[in-house]
């Protein structure tokens, strides 16, 4: 059952805007670039387009965009929930449609302005009071401050430096081979501006212990990948990115960045729940990951990241990042592209299409012989993780 999906869709095409703090246009319309950009590149037109898999915080509803691209007949369309961990899971419902003949060219697509319209990183505070169930769990700790994202992961992040003995330095390595790699990277909003761990030290509070250069960017944009069947992908236009492992995950006393009375805070085990479906499916092991693009819209949660798929025990990841090992000439590069520290901020989507170009060979950061590839979701919610391999 594990394997039905490996190796059975591939991504074709990929295509981005811009990355920008003010676009100067509707997110409708960015989604509509990224996507016409991506079929380009894949050598398919908007009348090959039969399904579409986004977020549920996309404010572009799927029938509005594929009407302005010129669609013909949408026969799948799909969302997925909780922000950032639906990057991967997206292709995980693109895949599926493919592998079970719901669909032929699925779009995956996430378009905002969020620096110059909606922040996410302003938190709850203007929150309208709603008995839901999901909008109710805020009332037991925003009272007492936790109002923001960086709130709520500061609590996780001053645990785990606790109960590993980590310093706020480890969280400085992540940062400082993120910007490093951006620096090289044309589209990123970070080109040429690296910076050092003097640098990450010196950055201002946001929650202790998190500061500045620990939380990722609020970015204008959009992405979007084409996939379809590998079978027909050896026919397009473009070298293929297999899928060959792609799964979803969720985990006990799971609640949205804030699961607070699990009785452990040092790990993710819903994204450890992700990286044994993955190496089950691709029949790999962590030993065969070449790259890595890890969710990084906080620090700690890179480091946590790293433990989970095996690339070094619990609670030394803070030695696993030191000495250049998570950059490019290192054991494992992490973020080639940036990261959402360094290029920007587009729910994740930006790192799965840095991974089709490490597969390509054509990332401004390539890594050397790269056979396999793990991108990441969100973290502190339910997530989803994907493989890319050669075809």
């Amino acid at each position: 059952m594990t394997n039905l999906l490996s190796g059975k869709a591939a991504i074709v095409g990929i295509g981005a805007t811009e990355f920008s703090k003010n676009s100067g246009r509707s997110e409708l319309r960015l989604a509509v670039e990224a996507i016409r950009t991506a079929l380009d590149d894949a050598g398919l037109t908007a009348k090959d387009v039969d399904g579409m898999s986004v977020f549920t915080m996309e404010t572009n509803p799927e029938i509005e965009v594929f009407r302005q691209i010129g669609g013909s007949e949408l026969k799948f369309f799909s969302r997925i929930h909780y922000g950032g961990g639906a990057a991967c899971a997206t292709l995980q419902q693109a895949a599926m449609a493919i592998a079970t003949g719901v669909a032929e060219v699925v779009v995956c697509y996430r378009a905002m302005n969020e620096r110059s319209g909606h922040r996410f990183g302003t938190g709850i505070q203007n929150l309208q009071a709603a008995a839901t169930t999901e909008s109710s769990h805020y009332g037991w700790y925003a009272p007492y401050g936790l109002l923001t994202p960086a709130s709520w992961v500061a609590m996780f992040a001053q645990r785990y430096l606790f109960e590993t003995g980590a310093t706020t330095e480890a969280f400085g390595h992540v940062a400082v081979a993120d910007r490093r790699h951006a620096a090289n990277n044309p589209a990123a909003w970070f080109y040429e501006q690296p910076i050092t761990l003097e640098d990450h030290a010196a950055s201002r509070w946001i929650v202790e212990p998190l500061r500045l250069l620990d939380c990722c960017q609020e970015s204008d944009g959009a992405v979007a990948v084409v996939v379809t069947s590998a079978e027909r992908a050896r026919d397009l236009r473009q070298k293929p990115a297999i899928l060959t492992g792609v799964a979803q995950g969720a985990c006990d006393d799971q609640q949205m960045m804030t699961s607070f009375y699990r009785d452990d805070l040092t790990g993710i085990p819903e994204m450890g729940l992700v990286a044994r479906q993955l190496y089950e499916q691709a029949r790999i092991t962590p030993k065969d990951i070449q790259t890595a693009v890890i969710y990084d819209h906080f620090t700690p949660f890179v480091l946590c990241q790293l433990e989970e798929f095996g690339f070094c025990e619990r609670g030394e990841a803070k030695d696993f990042v030191q000495g250049g090992n998570i950059e490019i000439g290192g054991g494992l590069p992490i973020n080639p592209h940036g990261g959402q520290l360094g290029e920007a901020y587009i729910h994740g989507l930006n790192g799965v299409a840095e991974g089709v170009r490490q597969i390509r060979g054509t990332s401004c950061n390539p890594v050397a012989d790269v056979e396999n590839v793990l991108v990441t979701a969100g973290t502190g919610v339910p997530t989803s993780g994907l493989l890319l391999g050669q075809a």
